[in-house]
Parts: structure tokens; sequence; C-alpha cells
């Protein structure tokens, strides 16, 4: 392979990374061109603007480009999943620069009903920093839909998605508890931690039965009106690990893998719970990229969708 390009192309973003031909990272760029904002001709176009002036290469591309509002759908490869099963089942596209674009498929999972797309391309790319995890593991993939994958031997087992950040946002933006809320208001740590021990002393009546204090406290003068969304993300987050701890999925530590402030975050309401969770992998994405371009060369794909260009 002489080099890549690889795409992490989602709903709101894309960002795009060039490899060399030994794995070495050597330039990233990023656009406000998901999906569902793309600029005047469209994805073919989006491409060759946040390519401009880069060798041809080889393209390979996931996230939301491969669902059915993406480029071209690719569809899902059914659990138990591993690396040569995503190459196996690439879409292959051609562009106007005469180069072929391909699509990693997104992950199904067989016990469901779940599902998850970019992600996989993590799931491995850690893998590949940590394969001391390969055996038997989960890893926490923080976000908009929150990801707990449990791999086993190398690969995707099972997948749950806990949607902690979109109810976030739509707590803090569209409810009551975010009115008031200063268009400024700074992080405040005493009040994450404080919605995550709230969670988890929370007990059998749940994170839900506790949304309301982030207003109660701050009507009561107990929390500023700033506090309250670092209130509720510790709140929803501190939800979402004692949901994960009910069902069995911190038995061992986990490995968080993402955004690295994100899973910053994560670990210190792990500690609240008196978990330590040290293991983390914020190049995930580059890493699982690379690691798919090296197989798809002895991997059949999937000849090009009919009218996708």
């Amino acid at each position: 392979m002489a080099g890549l390009i690889g795409l992490d192309w989602g709903t709101s973003s894309l960002r795009a990374m060039r490899f060399e031909a030994d794995g070495r990272l050597l330039e990233t760029r990023q656009r406000p061109w998901g999906i569902r904002v793309l600029p005047e001709g469209g994805f073919a176009a989006a491409l060759a603007h946040i390519c401009e002036g880069w060798p041809t290469l080889p393209i390979l591309a996931s996230g939301m480009v491969g669902s059915r509002q993406g480029w071209s759908e690719t569809g899902y490869v059914d659990t138990p999943a591993g690396p040569a099963d995503l190459a196996a089942h690439c879409v292959t596209l051609d562009t106007h620069r005469d180069q072929r674009v391909r699509i990693v498929p997104g992950v199904r999972d067989a016990q469901g009903p779940d599902v998850m797309r970019g992600e996989e391309v993590q799931v491995f790319g850690a893998l590949s920093a940590h394969p001391e995890r390969r055996a038997d593991t989960w890893l926490v993939l923080p976000g908009t839909h929150s990801k707990w994958v449990q791999v086993r031997e190398g690969r995707i087992h099972r997948l749950h998605t806990l949607m902690t950040g979109e109810l976030f946002a739509l707590l803090r933006t569209h409810s009551i508890l975010g009115a008031g809320v200063p268009d400024d208001a700074g992080a405040d740590e005493t009040c994450f931690l404080q919605g995550v021990e709230t969670a988890r002393a929370s007990s059998a009546s749940g994170a839900f039965s506790r949304l309301f204090a982030a207003r109660a406290n701050v009507l009561d003068g107990r929390m500023p009106a700033a506090g309250v969304p670092d209130f509720l993300s510790g709140l929803l987050i501190g939800e979402e690990l004692r949901a994960a701890e009910a069902a069995g999925w911190t038995d061992s530590a986990p490995l968080l893998v993402g955004d690295p402030s994100l899973c910053e975050r994560y670990r210190r309401a792990a500690d609240v719970f008196g978990w330590r969770w040290s293991d983390t992998c914020t190049d995930a994405a580059a890493r699982g990229l690379f690691l798919l371009a090296g197989l798809i060369g002895d991997a059949a794909s999937v000849p090009p969708a009919q009218g996708a260009a």
C-alpha cells in the first residue's frame, strides 16, 4: 500500500487523514460537512475539497457515510464480527478523480436489537493499540450515543447503545432544566461530581427520579444556575455507569475510546464509583482505518451500488 486517505465521516462533520505507507499519520483535516450538511456538489465535492493538494491514494471511509442517508449504504455485519469481516463487506465507489472509495459496513448485534456505524473501526483500532485486551474485554466509546462493546477473541461479540449525550443536549436546550443557564457557563467540577454521586446513590429509583433536582437545587440556592449543565452531565453519565454495573459490564475495567476530554470525564465519574479506569485510546479511528486498509487487498469487495458515484 503506497499510502492511504482515511475518512471519518459522520452526521455533522468530516475528518480526513493522510497516512504514509508505514502507517504514519501525515496530516489531518476537518470540515463541517457531515452527511446532513454538504457543500454544493454533494459527497463527491466534499471529498474533492478536503483532499485538495493530496496525492491520489486509496480512500477508506467509515461512519454515517455508509448509512441509508449517506453516499452509499453498506449495510451491517452481524456479530460476532472481526476486522476481516468488515474488510470483506466494504462497498466500492468510483469518483470523478479516478479514485476508488471504499466504505466500511456497520455492525449489528445479532442478539440485539442494536447497531453501530463508525465505532466498529474505533474498536479494532483501540485493540491494535492494546492487544492484551483482545481475549475478553469491554470498551466504552462515549459520545452522543455512547457504545459499550464486548470483545471476545478479537471479535465484537455484543454491543449496547446508551443515548447519554443526546439526552443531555435535549435536557440542556429544550427543557425547563436549562432555563436561566447563562450562555457562558463555565465548567463546574463540583456540580459534575455531585451529579455523578446523585446517580450512584439513586438506587432502584434511578436518575430519572433525580432530574428535577437540577432545577430544585437552583431555586433553593444550593447550586448556581451556571452549574446545571455539569450537574446534568454528571447525573446522566453516572446513570450510564450505574446501569452498566447492574448489567455486569464493569466486572473488569473497560478501555475508554474516543475524545480525550470526554474519556477523562468518564474516568472521573468512574472514580466516584470506586473504579480505576486508566486505559484510554484517543487515536482509535486512525488506527482502525489503517488496519482495515491493510486487510482489504485480500478481501472480496462488494460491487458498487447502482447509480452510486
